[in-house]
């Protein structure tokens, strides 16, 4: 099964020199179910789009596309599509960006991305007949950081300094969950 980061390089590939930011706008929206002009994004990303298409100059790719609305929206659609078949819902700059019957636990990103909550779903509970963080998930997430409300069963984490959780940071914590998940949740 071809990837969504791969699916939008095909579509980007055919249509490279005539692409306009309208088109952009509709692919993502297609193929990730991420309308970006909904999204509470400064600057607007089809003005972000249109420089970027005047600058590439009729050489636009894929990759080029998803690092730079990264690198200027914080919407990184690599990390998106990496996360595809993972069991994890996400829930980040007010909208669902990722969510599947069947996930285990949902990453919830409070505004500006200064903060971070890990929950299990009711399927987790459904399935396990417990609310509870997994212990084991709970042990790798306190040690990046997080702490453990046990009223709602979730792992909080914050900046320190307010800023904005780094790529780093999400990376790591969206690998713990990946690994539990496939280490001990396989039979789920």
């Amino acid at each position: 099964m071809m990837t969504k980061a791969a699916q939008m390089d095909n579509l980007i590939e055919a249509s490279a020199a005539n692409i306009s930011s309208t088109e952009l706008l509709a692919m993502i929206h297609q193929i990730f179910n991420i309308d970006l002009g909904t999204l509470p994004l400064t600057p607007l990303p089809q003005s972000v789009l249109e420089a970027y298409l005047e600058q590439a100059a009729g050489s636009v790719t894929g990759p080029d596309v998803r690092r730079m609305l990264n690198e200027t929206l914080a919407v990184n659609l690599d990390a998106l599509s990496g996360l595809e078949g993972a069991r994890i819902s996400l829930f980040s700059k007010g909208h669902w960006m990722l969510q599947q019957q069947g996930d285990l636990f949902i990453v919830h990103t409070g505004a500006g991305d200064v903060d971070v909550t890990i929950t299990p779903t009711a399927y987790y509970a459904q399935q396990t007949s417990s609310i509870s963080m997994p212990h084991e998930l709970l042990e790798a997430l306190v040690q990046l950081g997080f702490t453990y409300d046990q009223d709602s069963s979730s792992c909080s984490y914050a900046d320190p300094s307010g800023k904005p959780v780094s790529d780093a940071f999400k990376g790591q914590t969206m690998r713990s969950l990946i690994t539990f998940i496939r280490t001990s949740c396989a039979s789920l």
